[in-house]
């Protein structure tokens, strides 16, 4: 690249779905001859790629483009506070554009309008599997857009839309790509990933000449024919989920799942207008260990939800512990402009959400704790994300860890482990997180 080169710079905020929109929107430019700058002095413009799920989350996208102003002055801005352009123009009138998220072309034509393309640059550059923000042995790969559910706290629906499913072909070829390119793990993702080829249908699609439906099933199994791991995220614990416990069991994906409940009280799930019958998701639950031992299982949940009790509280506690959940996040309630939570009487003190959540993050962490304990002796493979070569340690992943929200499996006597290596390791001891563990033969 010369000095002619037009350059963009990139702040990505938000949940993987929205890093992968930025994956896309870098991909198409770099095709077009653009290159990227790593801080705001080396770019020509930036992009800001927003979220707006909660208030707390436009107000850190508001402060991101105003930093991007100030230190560069040319900015577009896209993703799902896009959708609220008033208020972004009203904050910060000197942006350039405004768009919705995964609207790549609306980007893309903005960026030319302000940073037109140099012609004939070398297109060939690009990498067959596109440009990605994670690093080289992993990869999202989202499956569809929107949402179907209605849930009273949530405004994915009207920022992101109903369900689209992609064509089943086009996730699998680009899965391929993935692998090829030496992607070591899949993470699968949507807003809900049990719901993936309703809104088609479930329609086929030629891969590799068959037609293949697609079903979350189907997908599970073809994924599981790759040489990678492949992990599922934000399935509701629908009935045909279990079809795919027997997959991980067999060692096809990995045997986690990634649910969101939010909540197990009836009430309170009521409220949400998320399914309420929890008892029957335990069972299920218990019925998918029975076949796969080895599953983790990690979801969020809400405390101080408008309407909630001690005694709701008191069964989430107890639900968690029956259901042995294996890693739990937890938010305090949040209200979110344009949902119709708001409307709900019965608002929850904020000393009281505070406790709630620390008691529950306690329960978490003794959950935890347990379930590792029970993986101490056992030989596991790990996948390594990052070497600390003055500490003689490697930070790595087992098949139970997602990256960044998870715990780690920290890896003693690491020389010669590069980040990307699938390591054989034994595990020689735990705590409320993490797994600690010496290579296999060391």
């Amino acid at each position: 690249m010369n000095h002619q080169t037009p350059k963009i710079g990139l702040v990505s905020l938000g949940c993987p779905k929205a890093l992968v929109d930025s994956e896309r929107i870098l991909t198409t430019l770099r095709a077009q001859g653009y290159a990227f700058s790593r801080d705001y002095e080396g770019a020509d413009m930036v992009i800001v790629n927003t979220c707006g799920f909660l208030d707390s989350a436009k107000a850190e996208s508001l402060e991101a483009i105003g930093e991007a102003l100030a230190e560069n002055g040319k900015v577009i801005v896209t993703g799902c506070l896009g959708v609220e352009e008033s208020l972004i123009r009203e904050t910060h009138p000197s942006v350039l554009s405004v768009t919705g998220p995964h609207q790549y072309e609306a980007v893309v034509a903005a960026v030319h309008q302000h940073l037109p393309p140099v012609p004939n640059r070398f297109v060939d550059l690009v990498p067959e599997q596109g440009l990605r923000l994670t690093p080289k042995h992993y990869a999202y790969l989202k499956i569809s857009e929107g949402c179907n559910n209605r849930c009273s706290f949530c405004i994915i629906p009207q920022i992101r839309g109903d369900l689209a499913s992609r064509p089943i072909a086009s996730v699998l070829y680009e899965a391929e790509r993935l692998v090829k390119a030496g992607v070591k793990e899949i993470l699968v993702i949507s807003q809900d990933t049990s719901a993936y080829g309703l809104d088609l249908r479930y329609a086929p699609s030629p891969y590799h000449g068959r037609q293949v439906e697609a079903r979350l099933q189907t997908l599970a199994e073809e994924l599981g024919q790759l040489d990678a791991w492949v992990r599922l995220h934000y399935v509701y614990p629908y009935p045909h989920v279990d079809g795919i416990i027997p997959l991980m069991a067999e060692g096809k994906i990995l045997p986690y799942l990634d649910i969101p409940f939010q909540h197990a009280a009836p009430s309170v799930l009521k409220a949400m207008r998320r399914p309420a019958n929890q008892v029957k998701t335990l069972d299920r639950i218990k019925a998918w260990r029975a076949i796969c031992p080895d599953l983790a299982i990690r979801s969020n949940f809400i405390v101080g939800f408008p309407g909630e009790t001690d005694a709701d509280f008191e069964f989430l506690l107890d639900w968690l512990e029956e259901a042995e959940i294996d890693r739990i996040g937890c938010f305090e309630y949040e209200p979110v402009t344009g949902a119709t939570a708001n409307e709900l009487e019965g608002i929850v003190p904020d000393e009281v959400r505070r406790e709630r959540y620390e008691r529950l993050m306690e329960v978490a962490q003794d959950i935890s704790a347990h379930r590792l304990s029970q993986r101490v002796g056992r030989t596991i493979e790990a996948l390594v994300d990052d070497v600390r070569p003055a500490e003689n340690i490697a930070l790595a992943r087992s098949q139970w860890d997602a990256p960044e929200i998870d715990g780690q499996v920290i890896i003693a006597n690491a020389a010669g482990i590069k980040p990307g290596d699938m390591v054989t390791v034994t595990v020689t001891g735990s705590d409320e997180y993490d797994l600690f563990a010496t290579p296999v033969g060391r």
